[in-house]
């Protein structure tokens, strides 16, 4: 059986949703964090080799990278319609959200946290210096590219619902993270109604709204 090593507040998150929405049979262990840094604890960084979380184990198996994880528990879902599959329509579609949600947008996500955080550790006499080149990186680097990403998913959901067509599709539960932390950090307005749809649809699926139990959370917060 699958235990899933759950960072609370995390990306993680995913595939506790993804466990949910397959009706899969799982062990859940919850790792709380470090009260003072925020991040993981030792016990879950020893059990990683990346030292973060998702991580799952199966009998001897250890995986971690979230869509790996998908993969391969997808893999033991055979009948599941959470997979486009080949020569379907939307294959491509689906492909190309499934793995922008970690390439691009976690990416784009996670630098900008990493420049929040360098801008607050280092010494106060350097901190409007280091704000002003980090400043520029995000404004032309970060901004942009997510405005780009955005802007795709707006328009692929004026045509279809779900990142993966018709229906519910790992695509969609890959970008639940980046999506939210995309509106938290106020990219994500007005501006992308199809988008903001999405995040309406995917907050009332029954799946969603227990992972969130287990989680203990009520929105997902960006954190490194």
């Amino acid at each position: 059986m699958i235990t899933l090593h759950h960072l609370e507040y995390s990306q993680s998150f995913r595939i506790l949703w993804l466990l949910e929405e397959l009706g899969a049979e799982y062990e859940l262990k919850i790792y709380e964090r470090d009260k003072k840094t925020h991040q993981a604890p030792k016990e879950l960084k020893d059990l990683s080799p990346l030292g973060s979380a998702p991580v799952i184990t199966d009998g001897d198996v250890m995986l971690a990278e979230s869509n790996a994880i998908i993969d391969y528990i997808l893999d033991q879902h055979p009948e599941s319609k959470l997979r486009v599959e080949l020569g379907h329509e939307d294959r491509a579609r689906y492909l190309f959200w499934l793995h922008a949600s970690q390439g691009s947008m976690m990416s784009l996500m996670l630098m900008e946290a990493v420049f929040q955080i360098l801008i607050s550790r280092v010494p106060f006499w350097m901190r409007p210096l280091i704000k002003a080149v980090l400043g520029q990186a995000t404004s032309n680097l970060i901004h942009p590219r997510m405005k780009s990403l955005l802007q795709i998913a707006e328009a692929d959901l004026d045509k279809k619902e779900w990142f993966g067509g018709d229906h519910l599709a790992a695509a969609d539960i890959a970008l639940i993270y980046p999506m939210e932390s995309a509106k938290e950090r106020f990219y994500l307005d007005v501006d992308y109604p199809n988008c903001l749809a999405w995040l309406e649809r995917v907050h009332s699926c029954e799946s969603f709204k227990a992972a969130s139990a287990k989680d203990g959370r009520e929105s997902i917060t960006l954190k490194v």
